[in-house]
């Protein structure tokens, strides 16, 4: 069933037929043996070895493969140079709240049904006899992929409220809707000392690996956990002008427009998390700002300013990584500056200082265009006509994937005999005002302008 290389083939048959010979069973285990039902490769292999106690199977496993152990309760090791982890049965009982409050017990002789009672959905508890060619489905997780139903395995999977996030992700990687019980489980679980990595990874998988992110959202709503995400959650039953926007409120326009984006991911993984990011973010200020005019019309003046601060603390709750949000904000920021300047027909300037604003212009189409088709499931257009005009524009100009660099640096007034002093900075940023505005386009003509400047 699973499609394994030669040298993966050679060192998984010795696996399984090792065990065997020592009187256990090894089985594919876990996310591999639910790709492979999906007909989706698989990157990484878990296996797991019944009835071998922890000796006897790393002094089987070191015979063959460099070792590396991964704490001893845990009884996990890693085959160096294979995408392989190899462990056996384990117990875990929880000791306290949040997620690592677990006593952690390896069992070889644990029966199959309890091992896989820990596992957090029916889909992860499969396993695969690769010598018998055999499936062993104890919580009918076979079933659940083939009707697209996420479901937790049993009541343990309240024990660990990051499974919560996780059955958002999961919904949205594979398309699947999560089943009335499990959403209602989730409701009853409290988000608790949950570590902000580990809550910020499931939102990774959720923008780089969802297929229809708007399923995760949803099940998110569902359950209640959006209260945790405030800013989010506001965005619930925020309307907008039906004529612009006939998919509904802020949140199911949010929705779309993520499926937009990750039907259009270039698999650069930093890229994709910003944009992603912003494009989650870009509406977040309509629920300070929406109102009904004297038209009669919803609007949502001024939304994109108004979204800077709630995507702050948004970003600041999920990360650490400063840059992130540096990078992001003023995407949200100027989300409407493409459309602006198209109207107008904007001249170089305005474009050369969009990017020093937002830092890639090409990000900002791309957000422009998830935006442009959050519209519903059968709303869909291609390029937009200010998508690639201000694209061909950018790149004339050389600044579609970077701010424009600084003609003129410190180096260079230093050269004219100038000494380093607090006019420098004020120089230079003049200088590079002139120099977005098109006054001068090299060295050159920059050198020209700095001896016009000090003859003043």
């Amino acid at each position: 069933m699973l499609k394994l290389s030669p040298k993966y083939q050679s060192a998984c048959s010795y696996i399984f037929e090792s065990a065997r010979r020592l009187g256990g069973n090894a089985y594919f285990v876990g996310g591999c043996v639910r790709d492979a039902l999906l007909g989706v490769e698989s990157k990484d292999l878990d296996i797991e070895i019944y009835g071998i106690q922890p000796q006897e199977l790393e002094k089987m496993l070191r015979a063959n493969f460099r070792v590396e152990m991964v704490g001893k309760s845990f009884g996990v090791w890693i085959l160096k140079g294979y995408d392989i982890d190899v462990s056996i049965p384990r117990k875990e009982r929880k000791t306290g709240e949040g997620h690592k409050a677990f006593d952690i017990e390896s069992d070889p002789f644990l029966p199959i049904d309890q091992a896989c009672a820990r596992r957090d959905f029916t889909i992860n508890a499969i396993l695969y006899d690769y010598l018998e060619d055999k499936i062993i489905d104890p919580y009918n997780g076979v079933e659940d992929l083939h009707n697209g139903v996420i479901r937790h395995t049993s009541p343990r999977f309240s024990e660990d409220p990051l499974r919560v996030l996780r059955a958002m992700q999961f919904s949205a990687r594979f398309d699947m809707q999560v089943a009335p019980e499990t959403v209602e489980l989730c409701s009853q679980i409290p988000f608790e000392n949950l570590p902000i990595e580990r809550v910020f990874e499931e939102w990774k998988k959720l923008l780089l690996k969802g297929k229809k992110i708007s399923r995760g959202l949803n099940f998110l709503r569902d359950c209640g956990w959006i209260k945790y995400f405030p800013e989010l959650n506001a965005t619930v039953g925020c309307q907008q002008d039906p004529q612009w926007h006939p998919e509904g409120d802020v949140f199911t326009h949010t929705g779309f427009c993520l499926d937009a984006y990750a039907s259009a991911r270039t698999g650069d993984t930093r890229e994709d998390l910003i944009v992603g990011l912003a494009v989650l973010c870009h509406d977040f200020g309509k629920p300070r700002c929406t109102t009904l005019g004297d038209d009669g019309k919803i609007h949502s003046h001024g939304h994109d300013i108004l979204g800077v601060v709630p995507t702050q603390k948004f970003l600041t709750r999920l990360t650490r990584e400063k840059s992130i949000i540096d990078e992001v904000v003023p995407l949200v920021e100027r989300h409407m500056a493409i459309l602006d300047l198209w109207r107008v027909q904007a001249g170089d300037s305005a474009i050369r200082r969009l990017a020093r604003k937002v830092g890639r212009i090409d990000r900002l189409v791309r957000v422009d265009f998830a935006d442009r088709n959050g519209r519903g499931e059968n709303y869909f257009e291609d390029d937009s006509p200010q998508g690639q005009w201000i694209i061909e524009r950018a790149t004339a100009l050389a600044v579609q994937d970077s701010a424009p660099k600084p003609i003129i640096m410190g180096r260079h007034l230093q050269s004219i005999g100038m000494e380093p002093s607090r006019e420098f900075g004020k120089i230079l940023a003049s200088l590079y005002e002139e120099q977005l505005d098109g006054v001068f386009s090299d060295v050159e003509g920059g050198m020209d302008r700095l001896h016009k400047m000090l003859e003043k």
